[in-house]
């Protein structure tokens, strides 16, 4: 099995080394840059401690967070259909006769680099309004910059 992240120069290069006479499977998707797990032991390390400053449960201070800095989109729901059973993370937005409009937010095992780097910063600076410890700005700023030798 061959696999690569490449420019079409590149891919074209690996495919004149297959052999001719063999059958194979491909895809090809766009390259979208991974996120840190660092960053994401650390964004709920700062969670949970959140949660605990406050007296509230470390899920809770998630959607929070996500409603604060994180992605949505909004989705129009007939009435009497159960959003939990599409949707994890959403809030109910406005609503018709016919149907519920939810934000909906996206989790953060979706985000892509630049996603996880703003709702990050965004839980960095609520812990620095509470004077919770957080990372060095210059830590901080090595996390970001393994997010782009890592993932580059």
């Amino acid at each position: 099995m061959i696999s690569f992240t490449g420019t079409v120069d590149k891919i074209k290069t690996r495919l004149f080394e297959l052999k001719k006479d063999k059958l194979y499977d491909v895809e090809i998707r766009e390259h979208r840059e991974k996120r840190s797990l660092n960053a994401n032991s650390y964004m709920w390390k700062l969670v949970s401690e959140i949660a605990e400053a406050i007296n509230r449960d470390k899920d809770y201070v998630y959607f929070v967070m996500l409603t604060r800095y994180g992605k949505s989109d909004l989705f129009a729901v007939k009435r009497g259909v159960k959003p939990e059973n599409y949707f994890r993370y959403y809030e109910v937005d406005s609503k018709t006769d016919t149907h519920i409009w939810y934000r909906i937010y996206k989790g953060s095992s979706q985000y892509n680099k630049h996603e996880m780097q703003v709702f990050l910063q965004g839980i960095v600076e609520e812990c620095k309004e509470m004077g919770l410890p957080i990372k060095e700005d210059w830590e901080l700023e090595e996390m970001i910059k393994e997010w782009e030798s890592e993932y580059c």
